[in-house]
């Protein structure tokens, strides 16, 4: 049975036809990356599965419950945390904070007990700090954990909302564009945390523009163009297939690839 499983998916924004038709599914404990040109329509289905957007037609099932018109904080409590294209932290909180925010969806002290700061708020509160802390050292930012969220470097802020996306305790982790405005040595280091998180016992849906990260990292590829999917299968398998690298190359790139060759579509970094 898999994990998430998208039937049919459709949005439309004015006359923009966004997502067209799309089915696909994520399959429990793999790491599967969402691919294709810029405006093909990747993260809208991000938005679709996480309930910032509501699908035109379709289905999204998690572990067969239906997500349509759950939101976002709904299906976090679900089982399924997300980090953003543009990096959403609070600058003004510091690291740990911005961590335990994430944290406090599985809370159940209510507002009273916050207020009246009750025995049972505070043990409360004192297991969401440990369990930050143990969430940014995971993702090797712990000793920023005093620190304000805009002190840090870029590459440290992507490591602290994924850290927050963790504090949530998901199930799936959906990842967009993890690895943007890292360094050569960063992205690699990204590769080797996401595993991690895999070896957690967490399953990862990516979205990547670095395609070193994608084939490096995936155990399934899903490759969209003008919002349809038009491939799927191991990183190598979409790597050699004709329509992708006619989708990232231009009108007639596969064609002119050598006879048995797999063409190089590393380089078309801008996905």
């Amino acid at each position: 049975m898999p994990l998430l499983d998208v039937q049919d998916l459709s949005k439309r924004f004015g006359g923009l036809q966004a997502v067209e038709g799309v089915s696909f599914s994520v399959e429990p404990g793999r790491i599967t990356s969402l691919i294709g040109p810029n405006g093909a329509g990747k993260t809208t289905i991000f938005n679709l599965i996480t309930g910032i957007y509501r699908p035109d037609r379709g289905m999204i099932l998690y572990k067969e419950m239906s997500l349509v018109g759950r939101r976002p904080h709904a299906v976090v409590k679900l089982g399924i945390a997300r980090t953003f294209q543009g990096i959403r932290l609070f600058p003004g909180l510091t690291v740990r904070e911005n961590v335990m925010a994430g944290r406090h969806c599985r809370g159940k002290a209510g507002v009273f007990a916050a207020l009246l700061r009750s025995p049972g708020q505070r043990r409360e509160e004192s297991e969401i700090r440990s369990r930050a802390d143990d969430c940014l050292r995971f993702m090797h930012v712990d000793q920023h954990r005093y620190e304000l969220a805009r002190n840090l470097p870029y590459g440290d802020q992507r490591r602290v909302e994924v850290a927050r996306a963790l504090a949530t305790d998901p199930e799936l982790v959906v990842l967009d564009e993890p690895a943007a405005g890292l360094n050569e040595e960063e992205s690699a280091s990204l590769v080797a945390l996401i595993r991690q998180i895999r070896e957690q016992g967490i399953t990862v849906l990516l979205i990547e523009h670095d395609m070193k990260v994608v084939m490096g990292v995936s155990d399934h590829v899903l490759v969209l163009d003008n919002g349809r999917l038009i491939a799927g299968g191991r990183p190598d398998e979409v790597q050699a297939n004709p329509r992708v690298i006619e989708a990232y190359l231009g009108c007639g790139a596969g064609a002119a690839a050598a006879p048995g060759a797999a063409p190089d579509v590393e380089d078309a970094r801008d996905v």
